[in-house]
């Protein structure tokens, strides 16, 4: 079996250096091959920036409420590894030889677990190749939630060990690694004790344990064995109880096939998702957008916007209400979204060949873009650069490529388009008011705003970031723009709003796909759609961020000119 390996050491301030003159080679290591180079992954590549001064460097970001105390845990060091054989599975015991692929597959999910699980509080990270084994070096500065230094909250006892190590765990079984039996009655190992097995490059089957430490080890096998043989036995049992319920439920709906068909016309489409293709979007317990307020109970709604209020009952009720058309029109645009059966089941109390009628032939009013009004351009210019803090070059790249640009009413008309290129939507955001919505037609399970950033434009896309609008996927990029520069690998920008206008079948196709959601429900919903995605912790909305990091850029740009003066 191929086994994760995750460990820490706790260290006090004294500490610190002896720990950083190892994993920086600052002093002789017998095992280390001096030919071979260690790659630091995170943190300044400075030989002169000290370890200790990053760690009090990080604590002084925050104030501290209360002295720290002389012996107080000043650092965490994570050694993070695998079993030889993950690395090397032909040949195990070949030390310092590891398979390219396998390296990058653990090194990239190590690297996102570390942002994912401590961010910037990770203040250094080493990649060792130069060992047996390859293995990182992490070092973490305990800062809780408030801004205090306290290890204990993170590493305080047995359950506190394990909830580390099961979070390492559950992110290496991505990449096919497992871990030891939870549980076990086995000695836990020091770092210390532990990173010689990794220099050595030997399995943690094969660690010198004590007689009583390995009758402990084989004790668990022998319970697992037992439990998982058990496992089986009942998971046969229920096969054949699933298989005996399956013929039961195959027989029943042949009964009740007649039933269906007569009551299959009984029902209305639910109004919920009516609204949503509609293009109006849910606040609070209303369906809000394009000057309406629907209040739907039930099959029966009203509008509530200013005037007096309007009632009506049902989905062709509902689009007639909206799209401000006649019943013809209505379902027609029913059948354009929900099929020839919703639009016959909207319009139930029409006769069945009536509806067909009119879906043979009418058809859907087709999407128009707003007409572009360029004399109001300078107005969304000055919205999207000083109020929403998006670089001016970015604002022109995206208006030369006509995929933003100001409307008759200074809206910024942001066009979404299939990821073919063909544009079928558009999303219109007010600059001198709150307003914002989609445009009149747009079809959102079929159309996205998005770009591409890059240094080749010629390469495959292989990473895809999802946002929750087209502000908000701007800001994203921008920020990993003014952080990182241009991404080195093809890299698509999108805006998905909603689970249900997600593109499952070409995300799957892309090897890393992030989540870059504020709402953790749609973003966990997206995570089951798309097993392999990553989530990005959000604390506020990407444009928040952009625009506070600006300021603070613009002030430390500030401060640098008049110390030169």
């Amino acid at each position: 079996m191929n086994y994760a390996i995750a460990r820490l050491k706790k260290l006090k301030r004294g500490n610190i250096s002896g720990s950083a003159s190892h994993t920086a080679r600052e002093r002789e290591t017998p095992n280390a091959d001096p030919n071979q180079k260690n790659i630091r992954f995170i943190g300044s590549l400075d030989p002169e920036e000290r370890l200790e001064d990053l760690v009090l460097a990080k604590i002084a970001e925050h104030e501290q409420k209360r002295k720290i105390r002389t012996d107080a845990v000043y650092c965490v060091e994570l050694l993070l590894s695998a079993s030889p054989s993950y690395f090397r599975p032909n040949c195990p015991t070949e030390a310092g030889y590891y398979e390219g692929q396998k390296l990058d597959d653990w090194l990239e999910a190590t690297h996102q677990w570390l942002a994912d699980e401590y961010g910037d509080r990770i203040v250094r990270a080493e990649l060792h190749l130069d060992e047996a084994t390859p293995h990182i070096h992490a070092y973490f500065v305990p800062i809780d939630d408030e801004g205090q230094l306290r290890c204990n909250h993170f590493f305080d006892g047995r359950q506190k060990i394990h909830e580390f190590q099961d979070s390492y765990y559950n992110t290496m079984q991505l990449i096919g690694l497992e871990r030891g039996i939870r549980g076990s009655k086995a000695k836990h190992q020091d770092i210390k004790d532990f990173y010689r097995i990794v220099e050595e490059g030997r399995d943690l089957e094969v660690d010198e344990l004590s007689a009583a430490q390995l009758k402990a080890k084989a004790a668990d096998r022998d319970r697992a064995t037992e439990r998982k043989q058990e496992m089986e036995a009942t998971a046969k049992a229920l096969a054949l109880e699933n298989e005996q319920l399956r013929q039961r439920i195959e027989q029943l709906e042949q009964d009740n096939q007649q039933l269906r068909l007569l009551t299959e016309w009984s029902t209305d489409l639910a109004l919920d998702d009516v609204a949503w293709e509609l293009g109006l979007w849910r606040k609070g317990d209303k369906w809000v957008g394009r000057n309406h307020i629907i209040n739907i109970d039930g099959f029966g709604f009203t509008d509530i916007a200013p005037g007096s209020p309007i009632k009506g009952n049902g989905a062709l009720d509902l689009v007639k209400q909206v799209n401000k058309c006649d019943q013809v029109q209505a379902i027609a645009w029913l059948h354009e979204r929900f099929g020839e059966v919703g639009a016959q089941r909207a319009a139930m109390f029409l006769a069945k060949k009536t509806a067909s009628d009119i879906i043979q032939t009418q058809s859907a009013p087709q999407f128009t873009l707003p007409v572009e009004n360029k004399a109001n351009w300078t107005a969304v210019e000055r919205y999207l650069t000083q109020k929403r803090g998006i670089p001016d070059d970015c604002v022109q790249m995206l208006h030369q490529q006509g995929l933003v640009y100001a409307d008759s009413k200074t809206n910024a008309v942001f066009v979404m388009r299939d990821l073919d290129g063909n544009t079928k939507g558009a999303f219109l955001q007010g600059t001198a008011n709150t307003f914002s919505g989609y445009e009149l037609g747009t079809l959102r399970r079929s159309c996205w705003f998005y770009f591409t950033l890059g240094k080749n434009p010629t390469d495959k896309t292989s990473t895809a970031v999802l946002c929750e609008s087209p502000i908000d996927t701007i800001s994203f990029a921008m920020l990993e723009y003014q952080k990182e520069g241009i991404p080195e690998n093809r890299t698509l920008y999108i805006a998905v709003d909603d689970p249900r206008s997600l593109k499952v079948e070409r995300l799957s196709n892309i090897p890393h796909v992030q989540i870059a959601f504020t709402q953790k429900t749609a973003a966990k919903a997206v995570k089951q759609l798309l097993p392999h995605s990553t989530q990005i912790k959000c604390d506020s909305d990407w444009n928040t961020q952009l625009v506070n990091f600006s300021r603070q850029l613009q002030q430390r740009q500030h401060n640098s000119r008049e110390i030169e003066l």
